[in-house]
Parts: structure tokens; sequence; C-alpha cells
């Protein structure tokens, strides 16, 4: 049994960030390696990653997920968008001008039990102002599946949701999303939309700190992941075994696989969703090691903990690589649920930047197993030293406690 309870720290909200620091390089940097830390600023990150290294960060953009309906009767109807079902591919769907259909949370359900809403834009760049619609069509669990419209053909759906929708910041920040926030909630480098939440770990770069690492000969490659609203998802269970993991798409290009093939044992990944996507690469290649052909390729959550694992990393990469000739393709495209907790054998990731996570979360799981268990003694110093915890927070480097590789 994996006691969630035994993961949980004293986080007052005033020591939740409810706003960015002006200049967010600027942010404390917790430094743990070998059970010691130190603290520094994030603009000197470099100064203790090792020559050469391989950072690896996640290019996805935060989308204008939420949107506020109003019925005529008045009644407030928020339908948050989670992610595509028709057509099921983030790319296709977001560059659609023909109607699509989304998986959503719908707040203030019981008001909407039939009929379409209707949500009207005026642009100020256009004299023609812009009508969504949605429609219910059926709902699984606590999530619906939700049909857009819009009346402008020469629009998106990524417009539509720029123009229409709001940027959903975390629930715990307890506030409104502001403009401010369309700049500091995406990473200098988000290319991709498709998240419904950042990649907080990459809010600390700027192309000033991404230059100096350069400069320095350590080498960058990105790759995918869509952050979902499970990210936020607390675990209720007291067992985290018991837990079910949310499901993410991830995108790997094959010129990123080939960077990480030829710096095994020096990968720095920027935040949990990088970590996910680059331990997720195992298990894949572990399913093509089998079946070059599969229908799917997925993690499922337990993937790590069942059966015997006998192949190498660097097997696993060769049959990723094999298999993208196989199929002409210069992209993987996956599905990963993968969990990683205390007991977890890391495979690829040897540092990871990351910021402070809530209590009691499966990222705070992931973080333990990544230090040996240390978590308590990094989050008291942070405590204890006035660090700013959460999205909008401080950051830290974490060197694994054991380095070795298969």
């Amino acid at each position: 049994m994996l006691r969630i309870s035994d993961y949980d720290y004293p986080l007052t909200d005033e020591r939740i960030a409810k706003y960015p620091l002006a200049q967010r390089d600027h942010s404390k940097l917790l430094i743990y390696r070998q059970g010691q830390i130190q603290e520094d600023l994030f603009y000197n990150i470099g100064k203790y990653l090792p020559p050469h290294s391989l950072l690896v960060y996640n290019n996805t953009r935060v989308i204008q997920a939420r949107l506020v309906f109003h019925k005529p009767t008045g009644a407030r109807i928020e339908v948050f968008c989670l992610e595509p079902l028709s057509p099921a591919d983030y790319q296709l769907s977001l560059s659609s001008t023909q109607p699509v259909c989304w998986k959503c949370m719908v707040g203030n359900l019981k008001k909407w039990k039939s009929g379409a809403l209707s949500l009207t834009i005026s642009n100020a760049d256009d004299s023609t102002p812009l009508t969504l619609t949605a429609e219910l069509l059926s709902t699984s669990g606590n999530t619906h599946s939700v049909r857009f419209c819009w009346d402008n053909t020469n629009l998106c759906f990524a417009q539509v949701l720029d123009q229409a929708g709001q940027l959903p910041i975390p629930p715990y920040l307890n506030r409104e999303t502001e403009e401010s926030d369309k700049i500091t909630y995406q990473t200098v480098y988000s290319r991709i939309k498709g998240s419904v939440a950042a990649p907080t770990a990459g809010l600390h770069f700027t192309t000033q700190v991404l230059d100096t690492l350069r400069q320095a000969g350590i080498h960058t490659t990105e790759l995918t992941l869509h952050v979902g609203a499970g990210t936020f998802q607390p675990v209720k269970t007291e067992d985290a075994n018991r837990h079910v993991m949310h499901t993410e798409i991830i995108a790997v290009p094959r010129t990123a696989i080939e960077d990480i093939q030829h710096n095994i044992g020096n990968i720095v990944a920027v935040g949990t969703t990088s970590v996910r996507t680059l331990e997720s690469l195992y298990y894949i290649g572990e399913q093509l090691h089998d079946d070059l052909q599969p229908q799917q390729l997925s993690v499922p959550q337990f993937a790590p903990y069942e059966g015997e694992h006998l192949i190498t990393t660097t097997q696993a990469l060769d049959n990723i690589v094999r298999y993208l000739d196989l199929t002409h393709q210069d992209t993987l495209h996956a599905q990963t649920q993968i969990m990683i907790r205390p007991g977890y054998r890391f495979r690829l990731v040897d540092r990871m930047i990351t910021n402070f996570h809530q209590p009691k979360s499966t990222l705070l799981l992931l973080v333990s197993a990544f230090v040996g268990g240390q978590w308590r003694e990094i989050y008291d110093y942070a405590l204890a030293h006035r660090f700013r915890f959460l999205s909008y927070g401080d950051s830290s480097l974490l060197f694994r406690n054991d380095n070795t590789h298969d």
C-alpha cells in the first residue's frame, strides 16, 4: 500500500504564488544533489548542469480553453475544453473551420438540460461579430461531449478559442484570468497548441537563459505532451496505487529521439511532463520489440511495475526508430497513462527541473521517486527558506540519486 497521507505537507495560501515575478528568470532555484541542498537564482542554472547535457523541454502551448456562456435566464454555464473527440487529432481539430466535438467539463450543468448555448463576441478588428454555439451531445462520468459551431468560416477553431475563450489558469490561484496571464502563463518556447495547463517548470526560462546554456555547450531538444486538466486532480484514495491516472497524448520527433540516443546518461528534463514523456519511450520501445506494427501505441498506468523488462534503454529507442522508418513517419505519436511513484526505475532522465507541487499529488510521488524518497527534506528546506510554491512559484534542479543506466 502506498499511503498518500505520507506525502502531505503544510501548504498555506500565503505560500502559493498568485503571480509570477516581473523577471521570470529571477525566481529562486533550489539545487538538490546527493543529499545536499543549496540555493541560487534561476538564471544561474547553467552553473549546475554538467557540460554537454541535453535539455529536453515540452513545447506545448496553452489554449484559451475556458468558455463562459449565459442562458437567456442569466444562468452562467462554463464549458472547459479538455481534448478533441472529432476530429480526435489536436492539430486537425484546432485548425478546422468546420464544427468540432470536444470532451469537456461543464460547470452549472444542472442549468443546461437541453438546447444550444450561444456566445457572441465583437472583434475590434472585424466589424462582423463572432457567434459560437455549443451543443451538449452525451455524458460519460464527469465529462461531456460538446459540439461547437461558429458562423465565421474564415476562422479555425483555435482562432475561435482565442477570441471567445479564457486562459485556464490553475484553480488554486483563486483569481480570475488577467490579460498578463496570456504571456506569463506560456513558456517562451511554446509552439504547439493543445494544453489546458502550462508545463510550469518551463516558465522560468527566458531567451537569454537558453542562449547562455547553448553558449556553454548544453544542447536542447523538444517534445510535446498536451497537459490535461487531470494534472490538477488530487489523489482521493488513501492507497495511491488505486488512483486512476489521466491519459495524455505525446508526440516526439525522430530528431529528438536521435538526440536522446546520443545523450543517454546526460539528460535533463524540464518539468514532470517531459519526464513522463521521456520515461514512456522505454515502454513504447518495449512494446515495439514484440510488434513493430501495433494498432495503437500506449503506456498503461502500471506498465513499469508489471512483468519483466529485459531490453535495454538503447534497444527500446532503436525499436522506435525502426518503427518510424517502417511507417514512414518523422514523429512518434502515442498515449501515456504512466504512473511514476516510489519504486519506479528511471530509464532516461538523469536530472529534472521542476516547481514545487501540491501536497498529496501524483507529481509529488514522481519527485519522491526521483530523489530516492528525500522529497520531505527538499520541501522542508523550501518552506523554511521562503520559496514560492506551485505554478507561478520558484524552481528546483534535482539530481537523480541513482545515476546508473542499462
